[in-house]
């Protein structure tokens, strides 16, 4: 085993035991609450209301769900060299079902992933097509697909689920407090201070631990792209497109000193440090690299019509 393969290894490990550590922190927070409604109860109910939504949403086909966003389904005979690369990243991945590729003519420069394993997809926008190679597009294919190999969306869903409910039960214990404001004013009942607290912050610790357990994920697809395609370089070329624009975008917001705490607030994690991840990687300890062409893929001749939806999460 080489050293960069060593380096992958750990770094799978840590990003599966930080994982675990986010979703028992996400399980925690939303134990609280139950907690105080109802006892054990309380709690059991809580969780078992997360699993019933989590079946529930992945019972939904992800060509709904695509299609709801505004991607219509691409043809391979519409686009051949992406489908092609699309083949190859899913057989490196063992993934057994067939690609299934959307695509929508917006000028965004975005991808994401929908589904799983047995049930997924991919979508693209006509601006990522224009603005990167054959070579970056690989390196964020690769990254879509690790995140349906590891069933990433069910993982967000499963946090975005326990994050809502535990808004939910603060708000249903903020009500019952309001209501007994005149008996604690009257003395006949004590103020809660432990109940205040929970509803004072659990939301919160909520929201950012979901947000840092999405963050986790896309340090992992990162990783898991570049084992996938044998490339590191490609997919580092891809994110400092990807940084350019969304770059000036921020700039265009709060110039260019930036408030600290917008890094808590992203779904990504900073470009600098994904690049510096992948840096650490070899690039020879995987195999030889999926492609390394340097010009772009060609735009679909008879695109899917664009309906409403949003490209803003970036790959």
């Amino acid at each position: 085993m080489t050293s960069g393969q060593i380096r992958l290894t750990r770094q799978r490990l840590v990003n599966g035991v930080q994982t675990a550590l986010i979703m028992g922190g996400l399980a925690l927070t939303l134990s609280l609450p139950g907690y105080l409604m109802a006892g054990l109860g309380g709690v059991l109910i809580g969780l078992a209301a997360v699993t019933v939504a989590t079946l529930a949403t992945s019972r939904v086909p992800a060509r709904l769900i695509l299609t709801q966003a505004g991607a219509g389904r691409l043809a391979p005979s519409q686009a051949p060299e992406i489908h092609a690369l699309l083949a190859r990243l899913y057989a490196r991945a063992g993934l057994r079902s067939p690609p299934q590729l959307y695509y929508a003519a917006s000028p965004e420069l975005n991808a994401f992933a929908v589904g799983g394993p047995r049930d997924g997809g991919i979508a693209i926008t006509e601006g990522l097509l224009r603005s990167l190679t054959l070579r970056e597009l690989a390196g964020v294919l690769a990254h879509e697909v690790s995140h349906l190999r590891h069933g990433d969306t069910r993982v967000m869903s499963i946090a975005a689920t326990m994050t809502r409910l535990t808004l939910w039960l603060t708000s249903a214990i903020q009500l019952a407090i309001l209501f007994s404001l005149p008996l604690m004013l009257a003395g006949d009942v004590t103020m809660p201070w432990l109940t205040l607290l929970v509803v004072a912050f659990a939301p919160t610790l909520s929201t950012l631990l979901s947000l840092a357990l999405s963050r986790q994920r896309e340090y992992t697809a990162d990783l898991e792209a570049a084992a996938l395609t044998g490339d590191p370089q490609g997919l580092m070329s891809a994110l400092m497109v990807l940084e350019r624009q969304h770059g000036r975008w921020l700039s265009s917001l709060f110039g260019r000193q930036r408030p600290a705490a917008l890094e808590w607030l992203r779904t990504h994690p900073d470009t600098r440090e994904r690049i510096r991840r992948l840096a650490e990687l070899d690039d020879h300890h995987h195999g030889p690299p999926l492609t390394t062409t340097p010009t772009r893929a060609a735009i679909p001749r008879r695109p899917p019509p664009l309906r409403s939806g949003d490209w803003r999460r970036r790959s």
